[in-house]
């Protein structure tokens, strides 16, 4: 079932995406006025075709889902017929190159525009999300020596205001990248004021920032711990102690997670623990004994209650008019971070191993259906942005590598050669194949390393 699952949401994904970026290329293509003689969602033997519209246009779905095309009239085309005279001012080489370009860009952008409606999406329906408050920070940690400690919560990163922990990692890691410094505001437990601190995040290397970087800081997310179902001779349910509360200290011991507590009450059989405790609004305070178990090593407190630890969340949402100008900011800092990270790939700063392949993405499809429709309209909106960066690359065959002759064209005021034209596609075609084993052996790796 989870294959099927898996299978089911990649094909989804790659039909919304290929179908929005090339619809792109085609509603532009007949807004300038160029024949479009097929769409095709995939690639290879067309399995389904039909014709309709003005044109007769050729809607096709082919044998190989791993991309799409439309093939608009186009005299350089090897396997066309001679352009017919009243078709010529359609034919697609016969545009000025300012429609071409918009032609061209029009896919990627169709990619972007779809990611803005994604997150729109996701910023305004609201999910559950941790706030941006730390766990203890292990003493021998950057974060600990600067003086960052357990429920410090962090409120801004650089002046630009955060509440969600998601938030305060973006923010972290484009920092990263940049190798740009970071100057946290922080608002220690039971204070008002706050505190600025400089994490140097320039400091972590390449391969610090694609492991687990915030854990690399020492910087972990704050847990808090709560008392699940009481057992009806449950000590602490005697002592008035209630399913949901918070337990915030034992013995004025802070509680970072139900480890401590669990340590705390089996170190402590028949002796009296102060809790202190979070119901609603309200801090109370309960005296609690926990019962005496003998175990092969001695006795043990048990307090016979379910014990869970998890972040403090908020639930937050966006009207509109904070939406989308928050979506439109999340699109563009994704697709410059994609740049940075295949900048630093190429200058041998980060390590080909992040390139993915259909097999990653079709586990991380699978993955984030499971986890919820929001999880995978995410994981939609950041593939688009992946396709739109990916298209627009400066390599022959891809939207950007047209987009290359076409501002040489612009430069120069003659368009490419025709020879030029073919060998560089050529040679565009050999860089995306060894992409794309790159790609698949990086997929089968981590296949066969899970």
């Amino acid at each position: 079932m989870n294959f099927i699952q898996t299978v089911i949401a990649f094909l989804f994904a790659l039909c919304v995406l290929i179908v929005f970026h090339e619809l792109g290329h085609y509603w532009v293509a007949r807004l300038c006025n160029v024949k479009v003689l097929r769409f095709s969602l995939g690639m290879g033997k067309v399995l389904f075709s039909r014709r309709f519209g003005p044109d007769q246009t050729e809607w096709v779905i082919s044998a190989i889902p791993l991309g799409g095309y439309v093939k608009m009239l186009d005299a350089r085309d090897p396997d066309g017929q001679a352009v017919a005279q009243a078709d010529l001012s359609r034919e697609f080489t016969h545009q000025s190159v300012w429609k071409r370009i918009a032609i061209v860009v029009a896919g990627p952008f169709a990619n972007f525009l779809l990611a803005i409606v994604l997150f729109v999406v996701l910023f305004m329906a609201g999910v559950p999300e941790p706030v941006a408050k730390l766990g203890q920070p292990p003493a021998t940690s950057l974060a600990y020596q600067l003086g960052l400690r357990g429920n410090d919560l962090i409120t801004a990163v650089n002046g630009r205001p955060i509440q969600l922990w998601s938030e305060l990692r973006w923010e972290l890691l484009q920092l990263a990248v940049e190798k740009k410094p970071v100057t946290l505001t922080v608002k220690p437990e039971g204070t008002t004021e706050t505190d600025q601190i400089i994490l140097p995040v320039e400091q972590l290397s390449g391969q610090d920032i694609e492991s687990d970087f915030l854990n690399k800081l020492g910087l972990n997310l704050a847990l808090t711990t709560h008392l699940g179902k009481l057992m009806p001779d449950s000590p602490a349910l005697r002592a008035g102690l209630k399913q949901g509360d918070v337990v915030i200290s034992i013995d004025d011991k802070t509680i970072t997670d139900g480890r401590d507590l669990v340590e705390i009450v089996r170190a402590a059989p028949d002796k009296a623990l102060m809790f202190k405790v979070r119901r609603s609004d309200a801090i109370l305070e309960f005296l609690v004994t926990p019962v005496a178990e003998v175990t092969d090593k001695g006795p043990v407190g048990k307090l016979k209650v379910e014990v869970s630890s998890m972040p403090e969340m908020v639930d937050h949402r966006d009207g509109l008019a904070d939406a989308l100008p928050k979506a439109i900011q999340r699109t563009w800092s994704t697709s410059v971070l994609t740049v940075k990270m295949l900048g630093r790939m190429i200058v041998g700063e980060a390590s080909l191993k992040n390139i993915t392949g259909p097999l990653t993405i079709a586990s991380y499809a699978g993955q984030s259906a499971k986890t919820g429709g929001l999880a995978y309209i995410s994981f939609l909106a950041f593939i688009s942005i992946s396709l739109g960066v990916m298209n627009l690359l400066p390599i022959p065959i891809l939207d950007g590598g047209h987009l290359l002759y076409y501002s040489l064209e612009v430069l120069t005021g003659r368009p490419v050669s025709t020879r030029l034209w073919e060998i560089s596609q050529r040679a565009g075609l050999a860089v995306l194949l060894l992409l794309m084993v790159i790609a698949f052996f990086n997929d089968i790796v981590r296949l066969l390393s899970t």
